[in-house]
């Protein structure tokens, strides 16, 4: 996860600690449309001000949205001031330690699925072949923002990638172990299919990355990635 993102989502997530804020939150995503200040703070009893302040600090922290309408339906001169109307946003929070990126799983996987159901591919090679694209993409996106051109550049690289999806890469002589598996729970559940994935993404990471200086290889053991990487 990115820095910028981690401190986002820990900060909207820590909003809902104050219980007021909390329950105000709770109330604006329990309803069928937008509410007003006034609707918020009679559904959850408290003084409007109170409910005005944690409603403004819920859009501040991204959790909620704004909109205004006119409530009475009129328009043009004497219809009144719109109404400053709260909804959920449509921003998605979340914060696991260690960091879990089952998202992406499922993602590599659907998609995996519907190349197989329209080729007949086997869908493990459709996801393989997910995973390798999606790994050649960070590689060079990560290449071309830094220019790397010696070894030691372009293996940084590849950790600086490594280390903003979630793997928390440690490099002892020539070996990068990876300290964390993002898809953890699937793994120990499914261990030859996201195995496999895993080898297939971070082994497109490591060429278009860094070139032919670094292999991606399957060496499993307890509490790290199954995956290692070799600079050559």
């Amino acid at each position: 996860m990115e820095r910028l993102g981690f401190v986002r989502d820990v900060a909207g997530i820590a909003a809902l600690n104050e219980p007021a804020r909390r329950d105000l939150y709770l109330f604006v995503v329990g309803q069928a449309e937008s509410v007003s200040r006034d609707q918020a703070a009679d559904g959850v009893g408290v003084a409007r001000h109170t409910a005005k302040f944690h409603l403004d600090k819920l859009v501040e922290d991204g959790l909620l949205d704004t909109e205004f309408k006119r409530l009475t339906g009129r328009q043009g001169p004497g219809a009144g001031r719109p109404t400053k109307l709260y909804m959920r946003s449509a921003t998605q929070f979340e914060v696991t330690l260690p960091e879990r990126h089952y998202d992406l799983a499922g993602r590599l996987m659907a998609r995996a699925i519907d190349e197989s159901s329209s080729t007949g591919e086997p869908v493990v090679t459709a996801l393989h072949a997910a995973a390798a694209e999606l790994g050649a993409r960070l590689g060079e996106q990560a290449r071309d923002d830094q220019q790397g051109q010696g070894t030691e550049q372009r293996v940084a690289i590849v950790r600086d990638v490594l280390t903003a999806h979630g793997y928390e890469p440690r490099q002892h002589d020539r070996t990068i172990t990876l300290l964390n598996c993002p898809f953890h729970l699937l793994a120990q559940e499914h261990t030859e299919l996201v195995c496999g994935m895993n080898l297939a993404l971070l082994d497109a990471v490591a060429k278009h990355g860094a070139g032919d200086v670094l292999t991606a290889r399957l060496d499993p053991a307890p509490n790290r990635c199954c995956v290692v990487l070799t600079v050559d």
